[in-house]
């Protein structure tokens, strides 16, 4: 029972007050407005960037291997006056072509991590399918090469322009289109971002199957172009899976109208699925049709610290068998992740003590008395065993929001500090923290890794989607450095090869991971998925130099 008494304490705590967890105005004055969930943000940065993040080296200069396609014509002023005559709005079209518009352009042409950045001169941005469809054709026809791109907040370079490739923002495509209260079935353009589709549904008492970091930024469309992972996957499962019909557009204009709206349709192929994680290179998703569940009336959130992965990895069993169908989200954060956090926001952790790893959990069901008892009971039990050393259990939507930075303000903390090095994996979960132990190690040895400004890189931490297998490694960089690149790859990726693990969890390919496939995928694969390109796409016009 000492373990009880240990837990008893934490819980009071945030019966009397809510100074422990959500003594912060915390967090919420630093980061909540952009990482807490169900909070808007308009794109996801939220400090300052950083002279190393201002360089932004054109990705041409930073990938001298990658040549321009000759095959692509570059823009010309008669190009910009067909595609001003086909979109109307001199809003909708970008030019830098006749006209000086760099700082316009300067948006699309990097991403927000300023890791890649391109030429792009021309943006367009349709706000209909038959535009889009339009837009292709005569690109098709006049081979000019073309990035789609959503809310650009990809992490591998997938959405914007290598050389001068037009960008076409999807952004203004941005209509929810009708949803159906009894089905839960949203239908909306591919322009919505994720976050006010969410909150829609929220006012009909449902919720997105998708969540993640960036939703206020980001796009439905583009969630589905990259297969999307997100917090909430291990309670809804993959886009591929909630994703009843799309429509897009092909290289050569043709329009794909598969927006189906039922959950059985077994005629033929299921060629939509072609389209869901595809980065757009062989069609630009126009429209969705999303099968959204119905929003849970209590949602619970408990933080706890752990001495070891061992337990961490017994924590997610126990949570697992004891919290069953309510547990909607398992995540791990070492106490290298933390400690960026609390150096960037200045704010104190919600646990008294450090620990080697902390676990955030996530309960969603109907009865918030019966779901709180089933997860106090379940610290207390976890406490009692040895496997929990501490841990805290939020009591209001306050404190939810608070204990949610702590996750998703991660990312954040380290784009402030510097240039970031980011792996989306999935590992066999047995062996999962070992990479971040072993890519540390790597790189001490190196004689990279450091306290003062001479050594390159900052730290080597780890957190992730716990439930699903998904490890994000980060290694921060007080600069960028190639010495560092050469110590990363590819032996990042042949350790996860060695495992039979996945290079790309839930970021996709894009320009970062293309000529790394082959560590996931064998030559028969690669060669169906090429097969796939050269039909969709024969001048592969769409999003080249990319994914495959």
């Amino acid at each position: 029972m000492a373990a009880r008494c240990q837990l008893t304490p934490v819980l009071r705590r945030l019966a009397r007050s809510t100074t422990e967890v959500s003594r912060q105005p915390l967090l919420r004055q630093s980061l909540s407005r952009h990482t807490v969930r169900h909070i808007s943000t308009s794109r996801p940065r939220l400090f300052q960037p950083t002279a190393v993040s201002q360089k932004g080296e054109l990705t041409s200069e930073k990938y001298p291997d990658i040549q321009r396609d000759s095959r692509f014509a570059q823009v010309t002023p008669e190009h910009v006056k067909f595609f001003k005559d086909v979109l109307g709005s001199e809003s909708a079209v970008v030019d830098g072509v006749t006209s000086d518009a760099a700082d316009d352009i300067a948006p699309f042409n990097s991403d927000w991590m300023n890791k890649y950045r391109g030429h792009c001169r021309l943006v367009l941005k349709p706000g209909t399918t038959e535009e889009v469809s339009k837009i292709l054709k005569y690109c098709n026809d006049n081979m000019l090469a073309v990035v789609p791109q959503g809310g650009n907040t990809g992490l591998v370079g997938g959405s914007v322009p290598v050389f001068d490739e037009i960008v076409i923002n999807m952004s203004r495509m941005n209509k929810i289109i009708e949803f159906d209260e009894v089905s839960g079935i949203l239908v909306a353009e591919a322009g919505t971002i994720l976050e006010v589709a969410d909150q829609f549904l929220a006012s009909k008492g449902y919720i997105f199957p998708l969540d993640l970091g960036a939703k206020g930024s980001c796009h439905i469309g583009g969630n589905l172009a990259t297969n999307a992972g997100g917090l909430r996957l291990l309670r809804y499962g993959s886009l591929h899976g909630t994703t009843l019909g799309i429509e897009a557009v092909l290289a050569d204009g043709t329009i794909v109208d598969d927006l189906c709206k039922l959950r059985k349709n077994n005629t033929g192929y299921d060629l939509k699925q072609l389209f869901i994680g595809a980065e757009g290179t062989i069609g630009i998703i126009t429209k969705v049709s999303i099968q959204c569940p119905q929003r849970s009336a209590a949602q619970n959130v408990a933080l706890f610290g752990i001495e070891s992965y061992e337990l961490a990895q017994q924590a997610f069993r126990e949570a697992k068998g004891q919290l069953g169908e309510i547990l909607s989200a398992f995540e791990l954060m070492d106490e290298g992740s933390q400690q960026l956090v609390r150096d960037v926001t200045g704010n104190k952790s919600p646990l008294e003590e450090k620990y080697p790893f902390y676990c955030l959990i996530e309960t969603s069901g109907s009865n918030a008395e019966h779901d709180a008892e089933k997860l106090q009971s379940f610290l207390e039990d976890v406490m009692e065993k040895g496997i929990v050393a501490d841990g805290t259990l939020a009591e209001n939507e306050t404190q939810i929001r608070s204990l949610w930075t702590w996750r998703e303000g991660i990312t954040e903390a380290l784009g402030h500090l510097g240039g970031v090095y980011k792996y989306d994996v999935s590992i066999p979960l047995k062996e999962l923290y070992q990479m971040v132990e072993d890519v540390k190690a790597r790189i001490d040895a190196a004689g990279l890794l450091g306290d003062t400004d001479e050594f390159p890189v900052r730290a080597v931490v780890g957190y992730g989607h716990m439930g699903d297998a998904n490890l994000h490694l980060n290694v921060s960089t007080r600069r960028f450095d190639e010495r560092v690149e050469k110590v990363l790859e590819p032996y990042v990726y042949e350790w996860i090869a060695e495992r039979q693990g996945s290079i790309s969890a839930e970021h996709g390919l894009g320009l970062m991971k293309k000529k790394y496939i082959g560590y996931s995928r064998n030559p028969t694969m690669v060669g169906l998925m090429k097969n796939i390109k050269n039909t969709f796409d024969p001048n592969g016009i769409l999003n080249p130099y990319k994914y495959l």
